[in-house]
């Protein structure tokens, strides 16, 4: 990218979105609203299994932990993205 003559801010390259889903504390918040939210929606979903000794299914308990991993994690990355482009 040119730049006009006389230009001295320095050419900034924006980070990854890898680099924004790993850092910033991202993934430490993300794992504490997986660990709520999933435990909530595991209790929820399979209760009733827990209640009568049934067995789980722990296919959907990993999903069901992952699914709020993966949402809080792309609105942080989403955030932070705003927040650069607010910036520029």
């Amino acid at each position: 990218m040119d730049r006009p003559a006389g230009d001295t801010r320095a050419a900034t390259q924006r980070p990854s979105l890898l680099d924004l889903a790993l850092g910033g504390g991202v993934p430490k918040r993300s794992f504490f609203v997986a660990l709520v939210v999933g435990t909530l929606l595991n209790l929820i979903n399979q209760g009733d299994a827990l209640v009568a000794g049934a067995p789980l299914d722990w296919f959907k308990i990993g999903l069901t932990y992952m699914v709020p991993y993966c949402v809080a994690t792309y609105g942080a990355v989403t955030a932070r993205l705003a927040a650069l482009e607010a910036k520029e």
